[in-house]
């Protein structure tokens, strides 16, 4: 099932030790335990399918991670994992979702959103790229979106958008 990959890498990151104060204040904000749900396109101009999540993400002064699961029709579940490195304000890392192969993150937060371009193990969509959104929604909202391109028509695509809240 490909909900997980874009459920995955969005909800998961990690950051280094190069990260600067407001960097740090910034992963800091998204550290704890989140919940809600959102919908996953299967496939391109396909269905989209509701999903429930659920994650653990912890904080140091540098790095950030988030582990977590996602189900749909209370029967698939899927976990998922990421590691993201934050150097100033831009991010590079790893999520492993569905696949269980890393796929590579790279990008640059801006204001309260990490923009990442994705590079996907193995093709999703029809092809490896995508971008993913990680935004901080007031005090205490997630909003993680991941965007595709359609191959036929070229226009972009949300694929995946989660709402989480903190619990």
């Amino acid at each position: 099932m490909r909900i997980l990959p874009a459920m995955a890498l969005a909800c998961a990151t990690c950051f280094s030790s190069s990260a600067s104060a407001s960097e740090q204040a910034f992963l800091r904000s998204i550290e704890g335990q989140w919940t809600g749900g959102g919908a996953v396109l299967t496939k391109i101009g396909g269905n989209k399918v509701n999903v429930l999540c659920s994650m653990q993400s912890d904080a140091k002064s540098s790095s950030f991670s988030m582990n977590g699961t996602c189900r749909t029709l209370a029967i698939v579940t899927r976990s998922f994992t990421a590691n993201v490195r934050a150097s100033g304000n831009s991010y590079s890392g790893s999520y492993v979702g569905v696949s269980g192969k890393p796929s590579k993150l790279l990008g640059r937060r801006d204001g309260n959103t990490i923009n990442l371009n994705v590079t996907w193990a193995s093709a999703i969509y029809g092809d490896r790229k995508a971008k993913m959104t990680i935004e901080k929604v007031g005090e205490d909202g997630l909003r993680i979106r991941t965007i595709d391109q359609d191959p036929e028509s070229g226009k972009s695509i949300v694929t995946t958008q989660l709402d989480l809240r903190r619990r």
